[in-house]
């Protein structure tokens, strides 16, 4: 914190464009440091304010039918998520469903694969996860509809399968996504 100093308030000119600019300078070195502490990076109150307000209202659009609206708030919080580094995060793989799901749902089926497609790249080593499964899925049916090849993915969703990791009808995506509690 030693490297962060607001500047001071004056009784006159706290809106001129110099003040704003040093202020917002300083307020970015303020959010950075904060960044940089694991334990306040990860807490409710910092998650919640940066995007989780964002995730639940995109949530609730998504469960309503309303994927263009929806589709605006998980990419503001796939932004906000890039830029704080919380793309590891359960809440990060949350918001690629929502993306994937609502660029489906509005027919944007190779945005939809690009979404399903990072997500696979994060689950990379996770086979117990339980979104891994329905990212297959949706992944191999978007891949189909694309004229794409769907072998690597259906092989892994059977692997999965034979090892009881993986229902033979794991919910979908979307369902998954709708049914997900967020804090």
């Amino acid at each position: 914190m030693a490297g962060v100093s607001f500047p001071r308030k004056r009784l006159r000119r706290n809106f001129t464009a110099e003040t704003i600019a040093k202020r917002s300078r300083a307020f970015e070195q303020f959010l950075s440091h904060l960044h940089s502490l694991p334990e306040v990076r990860r807490s409710a109150e910092f998650l919640e304010f940066f995007f989780l307000s964002d995730l639940r209202a995109a949530q609730r659009l998504t469960c309503t039918g309303m994927y263009c609206e929806a589709l605006v708030a998980w990419t503001n919080a796939h932004r906000l998520q890039d830029k704080l580094g919380a793309c590891r995060s359960g809440h990060f793989l949350l918001t690629l469903a929502g993306l994937a799901v609502c660029h489906q749902e509005l027919d944007q089926l190779a945005e939809a694969v690009t979404y399903s497609e990072q997500a696979l790249r994060l689950l990379e080593a996770q086979d117990s996860h339980p979104l891994l499964a329905p990212f297959l899925q949706a992944h191999i049916h978007l891949t189909w509809m694309l004229g794409k090849d769907k072998q690597q993915a259906e092989a892994r969703l059977q692997s999965l399968q034979d090892s009881g990791l993986a229902g033979p009808q794991p919910p979908t995506l979307k369902e998954l996504l709708i049914k997900q509690p967020l804090p």
